[in-house]
Parts: C-alpha cells; sequence; structure tokens
C-alpha cells in the first residue's frame, strides 16, 4: 500500500444548530486501516472550543452500544484512532461508511455530533468463490454461444472495487461483459471459434479479474471446459427478471418463489438444472434453489435493518452444457420486531430544589431500527412528577423540570422514561432514572405549639429544669439543626435571663434563681429558635412561666391585737346569754389557694365547757349560760391552722374577762400576764402574791400623791394616767372589710382609773376601739403588729368618771 493511498483527505464542516442541546456538529472523512494514534483532526479548533472547556467539562465520546474506534486527548483537543478501522467489517458493501458519535460536556450539559466518512482503500484483492469452473460444451455449439462464468467479489467498493476481467487464451472463446440494472456486471465467455471434440476434447482457460486500485490486484479462477457432443439448444428462462417478497424473520425453508426454464432439446439434453450464481457475498447463505424443480427457499435469517432487498443471479444449464441466465429480486417486508434503542447520554445525580425550572437534568438519544411508523417513537414520563421530557433534534431527548422542586414534599425521585414506537402491536423501552433532591435553606424552625405555659412550684432550686419546648426544621441536615436563643427582655426591670435559661442544643429552660410566689406570681418571655442554614431562619415563641404556691408562711394574726406593751382582754358580762359572741379571731395567710384556707379551734381554755370558736369565722362564743360561778379570769388558746401539705399553724391568746364592771376585772388580771400555764398552781399563786402586793404598793402610792394634788390636778390626772386601760367597743360595731374582721354587731363596756383604785372611774364610749388593755408587760404570739392610736388621744371621745 503507498504513501499516496494512505494520504488521507478531510473533509470538514461545521454546522451550528439552533436547537438546545446540540450545539455543532462536525464531519471528517479518513481512510480505512489508519495506525492506531494516528490524527483524526483537531476537534477543539473545528468546534471553537477551548482546550481549558474541554477539561472542565469532563470532555468525553459517547458511542452508544457500537464500537469505539476514535479516542478524544483532552490534553491536544484532537481525536485520535483508537483501534484499526476495516471499512469492509465495519460497513460490508454500504457506501457510504461513516462512524456516527458525540461529545459531551457537562457543567452545564452540551453535546455536539461528529460523523467519520470511512474512506474504502485497495486493501482487497477479487476473489472467485470456486477454485475451479467447469463446462462441458458440445461441439456443435455455434459461434456466439454464450457461457456465463461465474463472477468475482471484492469487498473494496468505488475505483479499489471489481473493474474489469480478462481470459486467456483467446482462441476459442472471447469474454463479454455485460452491465447490469444494479451496477454489476455479468460475465460471458463466448464462443467465437466452433469447438471440434475429435482436436481438442479439454480445453482450459484462466479468468482474471482486476480491480481498479493502486496498485491494482487481482484474482483467478481456472476454466476447464469439455467438449460434447452436440447440444445445440440451451435453456431459456420463462421471464428475464423475477420478483418476490419475504417478511424479515421469516422461518427458515419459507418458499419464496419458483424460477423455470425450457430446453426444446430431447433427453438429457433437454434436462434442466438451477443453480444460483450470485457473487454478492452471503447470498448463498441465504437462499438455496432445487436444482431440479427452480423452487427459491429462504436458508438463512432476512433482517429488513440489515438489508432491504437481494437480488440473485440464477443460472439454468441443461445436460449438453448451454445455459441461460436469470435474476430474482426478493423484497424483504418490515415488521415490527425491534423495540426503541434508549441511550442516557449524559445524566444528573442530584439536583437543588431551588433550580430554575427547564433545567436539564438528561440527555438521551431513541432510535428505532424498524421503518415506517415502525419506527416513529414517542417518549413519555411516569405522572405526577414536576419534569417534563423535550424533543431537542432528531432522535434526541432532553429531560428538563417543568415546575418547583420541594425536598420536603419528595427528597427523591424515580423517573421512568416509557418509548413506544406507531407499529401495531406497539413495541416500547423503559429506563429509570433515579434523581436526588438536594436541600436549601427555604424552612424556618416550626414550635410543636403556637404558646407555652409552664409550672414551678416556688422556692425551687436554682438550675431545676422547667419546660422543654420542641420546634422542628423540615430541611435536612445542617438546615434543619435547631438551636434556642433566648430574647432579650425585662420582668419586673430585670433581664429575663436572670430568671431563666434556654438550652442552645435541646430547648429546655431552666430556673435560674428560686422563685418566690408572694413576689411574682408568673412572667413570659420569647424564645427563638434558628437553623443552621446560610443565613439561617427562625421563628419565635412566648413562653408562660406559672408560679405555683407552696404553703411557706404561716397565719398572721390581725386581731386581737397582742403587743409587748399591753394586755388584750375581752369583757364577757354574767348576764351573758348562749352564743353570746365573745370576739372573733381575724387571722390572714398570704399564700394562696387551699394554703391559705384557714381554720381556728380551741387548744386549751380555763373552761372548756363556756367557750367554743368557729372553726371557719373564728367566732369565740359561749356554749352555755354565764353562772357566778364562772372564773373571772378565763384565758383561751386559739390555733389558727392553714390547709397547705404540710400545714402550718400559728397560736393566739385570747385573756376573756368574766365581769360585769370594771374594778372587779382589775383585781384579777393584775397578774394576768405572768400565768404561762393555766393548770400550774404554784405559779398561780407565785404570780397572785406578786399582783397583790403590788396592787397594794400602788394603791397606797395613789392614795397619798391624789390626797396632796387632788384639788389643783384634778383635771390633769385623767389625761397622765399610766394605769392599764380596758376599751369597749361601741354598739352597733360592724366589719367593713368583710373578710379577717367581725361579721356581726357587738357591744363592750370600758372602765378607766386614775391614779388610784380609790379615785373615780371614767368610762368611754370609743367608736374604733374593741380593746381591753390590761399590763404593759403583756406579750403575745401575733407576727404583725398593727398600732392603733390610744383612745386617750382622741378628741371626740366621751368619758365618764366614777370616783372609787
Amino acid at each position: 500500500m503507498s504513501d499516496r493511498t494512505m494520504t488521507r483527505q478531510v473533509l470538514l464542516f461545521i454546522s451550528v444548530l439552533s436547537l438546545s442541546s446540540v450545539h455543532g456538529q462536525v464531519s471528517y472523512s479518513i481512510p480505512e486501516e489508519m495506525a492506531k494514534g494516528s490524527l483524526v483532526g483537531n476537534i477543539a479548533q473545528d468546534l471553537g472550543l477551548d482546550i481549558k472547556r474541554l477539561k472542565s467539562g469532563n470532555a468525553r465520546i459517547h458511542v452508544g452500544n457500537s464500537a469505539e474506534y476514535i479516542e478524544l486527548n483532552k490534553e491536544r483537543g484532537v481525536l485520535l484512532i483508537k483501534e484499526r478501522i476495516d471499512r469492509e467489517a465495519l460497513c460490508r458493501q454500504t457506501t457510504p461508511c461513516a462512524l456516527h458519535f458525540q461529545i459531551i460536556m457537562e457543567n452545564p450539559i452540551e453535546f455536539y455530533r461528529v460523523t467519520i466518512e470511512i474512506i474504502d482503500i485497495n486493501d482487497n484483492a477479487p476473489v472467485f468463490k470456486n477454485n475451479a469452473m467447469k463446462f462441458e460444451i458440445s461441439e456443435s455449439a455455434v459461434t456466439g454461444a454464450k457461457f456465463v462464468l461465474e463472477r468475482a467479489f471484492d469487498s473494496d467498493i468505488g475505483a479499489n472495487g471489481l473493474q474489469s476481467y480478462s481470459l486467456n487464451p483467446t482462441e476459442h472463446f472471447i469474454l463479454k461483459l455485460q452491465g447490469q440494472a444494479d451496477g454489476s456486471k455479468k460475465v460471458e465467455m463466448v464462443l467465437q471459434k466452433p469447438l471440434d471434440r475429435e482436436k481438442r476434447e479439454q480445453i482450459s482457460l484462466v479468468l482474471t479479474a482486476l480491480d481498479g486500485g493502486e496498485p491494482q490486484l487481482s484474482g483467478t479462477v481456472q476454466i476447464h471446459v469439455t467438449v460434447l457432443d452436440a447440444n445445440d439448444n440451451a435453456p431459456v428462462f420463462t421471464q428475464a427478471i423475477y420478483k418476490a417478497s419475504v417478511v424479515e424473520n421469516s422461518k427458515r425453508g419459507t418458499l419464496l418463489t419458483t424460477v423455470r426454464a425450457t430446453d426444446i432439446d430431447n433427453g438429457s439434453n433437454g434436462l434442466v438444472t438451477y443453480s444460483i450464481s450470485s457473487s454478492k457475498v452471503g447470498i448463498l447463505d441465504l437462499f438455496q434453489i432445487s436444482e431440479s424443480n427452480g423452487e427459491v427457499r429462504l436458508i438463512g435469517k432476512v433482517d429488513y435493518e440489515t438489508a432491504k432487498h437481494y437480488q440473485i443471479d440464477i443460472e439454468a444449464k441443461d445436460q449438453g452444457g448451454l445455459s441461460d441466465s436469470s435474476k430474482l429480486v426478493v423484497d424483504i417486508v418490515d415488521v415490527n420486531d425491534n423495540n426503541p434503542l434508549i441511550d442516557m447520554m449524559s445524566t444528573s445525580k442530584s439536583i437543588a430544589e431551588n433550580s430554575p425550572s427547564h433545567t436539564i437534568i438528561a440527555v438521551m438519544s431513541v432510535h428505532d431500527p424498524d421503518s415506517d411508523n415502525n419506527g416513529v417513537v414517542n417518549c413519555v414520563l411516569s405522572e405526577n412528577i414536576p419534569f417534563t421530557i423535550q424533543s431537542t433534534s432528531n432522535g434526541f431527548y432532553s429531560l428538563v423540570t417543568d415546575s418547583d422542586l420541594d425536598r420536603e414534599r419528595a427528597s427523591e425521585y424515580n423517573i421512568s422514561v416509557t418509548c413506544s414506537d406507531e407499529g401495531v402491536p406497539s413495541l416500547s423501552s423503559s429506563v429509570t432514572l433515579s434523581l436526588q433532591i438536594s436541600d436549601v435553606n427555604d424552612n424556618a424552625p416550626v414550635f410543636e405549639r403556637s404558646s407555652y405555659e409552664a409550672y414551678i412550684i416556688e422556692n425551687n432550686t436554682p438550675g431545676l429544669s422547667i419546660f422543654t419546648v420542641k420546634a422542628r426544621d423540615a430541611d435536612w441536615n445542617q438546615n434543619a439543626r435547631v438551636s434556642y436563643i433566648l430574647e432579650d427582655s425585662s420582668v419586673n426591670g430585670v433581664p429575663v435571663s436572670s430568671y431563666v435559661s434556654v438550652s442552645a442544643d435541646s430547648g429546655v429552660i431552666h430556673a435560674v434563681r428560686s422563685f418566690d410566689y408572694e413576689q411574682i406570681k408568673d412572667f413570659q418571655f420569647r424564645v427563638k429558635a434558628q437553623d443552621g442554614g446560610s443565613p439561617p431562619l427562625s421563628s419565635n415563641v412566648t413562653v408562660k412561666i406559672m408560679i405555683q404556691d407552696q404553703n411557706d408562711n404561716a397565719p398572721q394574726v390581725l386581731y386581737p391585737v397582742q403587743t409587748s406593751s399591753s394586755l388584750v382582754a375581752e369583757m364577757v358580762p354574767r348576764s351573758a346569754d348562749v352564743g353570746y359572741l365573745v370576739t372573733k379571731v381575724v387571722a390572714v395567710d398570704v399564700d394562696s389557694g387551699q394554703n391559705a384556707w384557714l381554720s381556728y379551734k380551741l387548744q386549751k381554755a380555763t373552761d372548756r365547757a363556756l367557750f367554743e370558736v368557729g372553726s371557719q369565722n373564728g367566732e369565740i362564743r359561749t356554749i352555755r349560760q354565764v353562772n357566778d360561778k364562772d372564773a373571772v379570769k378565763q384565758r383561751l388558746t386559739v390555733v389558727v391552722e392553714d390547709n397547705g401539705q404540710p400545714s402550718r399553724s400559728t397560736t393566739v391568746n385570747v385573756n376573756v374577762a368574766v365581769a360585769d364592771s370594771f374594778p372587779e376585772v382589775l383585781s384579777e388580771f393584775t397578774d394576768f400576764t405572768h400565768d404561762k400555764e393555766y393548770n400550774d398552781n404554784l405559779t398561780f399563786y407565785l404570780v397572785l402574791a406578786l399582783a397583790v402586793v403590788s396592787f397594794l404598793f400602788i394603791t397606797c402610792l395613789v392614795v397619798i400623791i391624789s390626797v396632796k394634788i387632788y384639788r389643783w390636778r384634778q383635771s390633769r390626772i385623767l389625761y397622765h394616767s399610766n394605769l392599764p386601760v380596758i376599751p369597749y367597743y361601741p354598739p352597733r360595731y360592724a366589719d367593713t372589710l368583710g373578710t379577717g374582721t367581725l361579721q356581726h354587731v357587738y357591744n363592750y363596756e370600758v372602765c378607766r382609773t386614775t391614779d388610784s383604785r380609790k379615785s373615780d372611774c371614767q368610762f368611754a364610749r370609743p367608736c374604733s376601739q374593741n380593746v381591753l388593755i390590761m399590763d404593759p408587760s403583756s406579750t403575745g404570739t401575733m407576727q404583725r403588729i398593727q398600732s392603733e392610736q390610744n383612745i386617750l388621744d382622741e378628741p371626740d371621745s366621751q368619758l365618764e368618771v366614777c370616783h372609787i
């Protein structure tokens, strides 16, 4: 093979297409049998691409199901021969012979169509099927008798294919070539000189087939002619051209047609045999003719997609060696026997959920080798998915988005593409593409509730977990990682952070301090949930903390008032009836709820048979008629208890004087504050003795002073007296608050003395006092002291003075 033959001529043209995905097309022409690594063309230059774009776009060659003969050198931007190309093996007699493939690039997805035409070189010599041809020719054969010779076949095409024949020697026969409709030539050996069997019974000839390549190649076959006795009539076909059709994929043995030739000779000279003399490769592997009856049958598998029709040369020969030839044209009828072929050229594994509409996620090619409607293909997608398929050019499709994506609604799609042809019945092929939807931060955290309320018992331990707020984010991974933040605010002028704290990861709310229900009953603040996206999204929720009361305060007695400087006593006349209201114990509890529900009970009493205490209202009443035998001095101990768990209580001592007049009371109550136990006789007598001595001393002192200054200071003695005073609540005194004070009308009498027990008594009837002041040294159990104005300082008080 010469260098001039190996010199390739490249025909290049570039067509920029207006379709969305195919950006260009380029074609090359190269000779077959080029060595590996040979240059095909500078694809980057021809397509106007930058070498960097080839690298960044991961440029590659996509050939589908075909063998790869060409490779792309991205470093140089050129196409090189990867495998030796044999045009005859690739395309046989088909012309033109070309390789079709695509160059695919990503980011963004682009592809270019490339066509490489394979130019034939003269690398195949003409070949005869048989090594020799034998003829038996009657010596009576007339000049001009024709004998059809086996034709040679050459795998090359065009000028490199079979061009001419030569016959040697030419003493008796000459060669005649007759052109046919399909472009081939019928080779006939024509008798130009009568034969004489007696002179020469065997004649040997050499038939040489020549192609038109450089250098010229040839093939030879021996022709052996046996001269027979006279057979002067050759067979004659009934038709010059026979036609038949067969459906592709028909069974072997299918009868195509029957050819017929007649020979008017008698006997063996008129016996005709049939044979196929076609020179095309593969014909004898597909068709067979019966030698005796001319039936042509299918013995191989025909495929419309491989060849749409065949031309078969048929020869009829009699026993005398005379023959005739005819042609059988077999048309192959297409059936829908090919499913559409789907080739995914480029696909995306994932796509962001905020990708714009009409984003390309895959490019594919679809081909159906059938004809007419059998090869018309339509592609559809599975229903209810936000994608559509678009035809970009003949046989090429793009899979694009047609609506907004939402990973929270669907994080993955299995996209099924089904392509069906229009044959009857229709054939289809399917391919499934798995596409992941990648997350973007498009969802803010959402709290489980619109607001929260939590409860905590007062006197809690700092750091105690109160409540947990929870927010969920529909996004994924970092975009769904929620952090909780306590928003700045104040409660009663104090930052809320000094009350509570929030765990950033778990949303647990902790108490920073110990709460006191009596100081703050509830407060609220806002918690922000923020995700980890960029930029982050957040939402807020209001949390209200309710402080629950704990029974941590004992009841406080408001009445009767007891101070360290005076003794409180209540007077009960001896004429009091059953149910007589002596006084009322008024107490409050700063706690709330059942912790503030108070009950009263009588713990101790001088005479338990005389008094009772109302358990709900604290009223002290007589339970029997008061008589003269009852002691003047009565001491009651009342317990005030709340309803908490555990309960708390306070005791109050109530001193009651059973007497009709103040002098009777005064003698009994001087030592009242010194009694510690009513049942302790020893203490009682000691106190009584002390009271008597004190009384006598004070009486003497008062009498002496009174006598000396009686006349000139009588009017002032009343206002400077230091003796105990028994206040008296006026008639019809009513409670004005409704809670914690007297709820009924009570009457009291108050008696006052001057400097001496023998001096005049003064009776006062004030409007706001119900307290009997007995002794400056008296003590009580009150936790809260209420100070009141001394009745002597009231200008409106009415005083009556009596002398004892």
